[in-house]
């Protein structure tokens, strides 16, 4: 079992919290996280897809009054939403009886439906915490390679051959568009959404442009807006938002699209192996998805990330924002002999950065000109995980 960097701030969070909601895309592992965590505790676990334990919930406050001593695992929250107004009683009669933290695990697909609920009902009672594939940080150095052509889905990069990676990425993709989708409210057709998200992919790290996908989808610009935020919501698509605090300049104004995990772009786009990944023109950008993934999750808390492109051509791949206003600016090659370009000089001189990183795919640190460090990822990502 690979150990997730997350377990430990989640088990901070329980001990602090009556109810913790860990969100997520199916199969990242919430759901081995959660039977982990609960061998260490007196718990419970429902999964609220099986019909069984559904029907323990007929009368939820006296089924879930008689384990008030224990930590109760909901799995698959979303599919019973009218269930907070129940666990907000539960928690309230609990507080005033001295079970302040630890009441409640509540696993789920990022749904809208499932925020807006839970945060409406359980107002200072509940933390969110997201869980993402495995990261660059979570694998051995040497398993980079193989972590970015297959993805942090645990099944896939974990399976016994490449064909067997790709085999359980396209059922992934079958199963959300098919059955997963569908279950969370949307009626949206599943060949349309299957091309949207291709066409993402093939779009990698591109500027939104929401024209262009209506006219190729046959729909209008605010039915792609509500696809896109629902990949978004879903977890499986990042919206990396420009810089826009400097106003001295002309800057680009759409958001930045990638598909979060490296192994599902890939299979979207028909690339079973490294060498397929490697012999693609996505390569570079994909590359750069990869490593934008593992440094936001890197990140403290409260850290922002943006992307900064000028009119001008001044342009700079990642900018993170970490609490202080500390300013990173981060570039992402996938050359081992790194060359910065001159936009990315440009957009240092205007923004002025704390720091100024190059992230390439060799093993050793060493100096560039004007106070840029070409680094490892799993180097920047540990300095990031310090800064917590």
């Amino acid at each position: 079992m690979i150990e997730r960097r997350i377990a430990s701030q989640l088990v901070e969070l329980l001990d602090e919290m009556p109810a913790v909601a860990l969100l997520g895309p199916r199969q990242v592992g919430k759901t081995t996280l959660a039977l982990d965590i609960a061998e260490n505790r007196p718990s419970i676990y429902l999964d609220l897809e099986s019909d069984a334990d559904r029907a323990r919930l007929a009368e939820p406050e006296l089924y879930l009054a008689e384990h008030e001593d224990k930590l109760v695992i909901l799995d698959e929250v979303h599919r019973l939403p009218n269930l907070f107004q129940n666990l907000r009683g539960l928690i309230d009669r609990g507080r005033r009886h001295g079970r302040k933290a630890g009441r409640f695990l509540l696993l789920g697909s990022a749904s809208i439906d499932l925020l807006r609920q839970s945060g409406e009902t359980l107002a200072g009672r509940i933390a969110y915490l997201e869980m993402s594939p495995i990261d660059g940080l979570e694998v051995p150095g040497g398993d980079l390679g193989k972590l970015w052509a297959r993805g942090g889905f645990p099944d896939s990069f974990l399976a016994t051959t490449e064909r067997a990676s790709q085999r359980w990425r396209q059922d992934f993709i079958r199963t959300y568009l098919e059955r997963d989708i569908p279950l969370l409210g949307p009626r949206i057709p599943a060949e349309t959404l299957r091309r949207f998200w291709t066409m993402l992919a093939h779009h990698q790290g591109g500027l939104l442009n929401a024209a262009e996908f209506a006219r190729a989808l046959g729909v209008d610009g605010k039915t792609v807006a509500s696809y896109l935020d629902l990949l978004v919501d879903l977890l499986l698509v990042r919206r990396l938002q420009p810089w826009h605090s400097n106003a001295g300049k002309r800057l680009v104004k759409s958001p930045r699209i990638y598909v979060r995990d490296s192994g599902i772009a890939h299979t979207l786009l028909g690339l079973a192996t490294i060498e397929d990944v490697l012999g693609h023109p996505i390569a570079g950008v994909s590359w750069e998805a990869f490593v934008i993934e593992t440094l936001v999750a890197a990140a403290p808390a409260g850290s922002q990330s943006h992307f900064y492109r000028s009119a001008a051509g001044a342009e700079i791949d990642l900018l993170l924002t970490l609490p202080g206003q500390h300013l990173w600016a981060i570039e992402v090659k996938r050359s081992l002999t790194p060359k910065v370009e001159r936009g990315f000089h440009q957009a240092c001189e205007d923004l002025s950065p704390a720091r100024r990183i190059v992230i390439y795919p060799g093993t050793e640190r060493f100096p560039l000109s004007n106070g840029i460090e070409a680094m490892p990822l799993q180097d920047l990502g540990r300095e990031l995980l310090s800064q917590a």
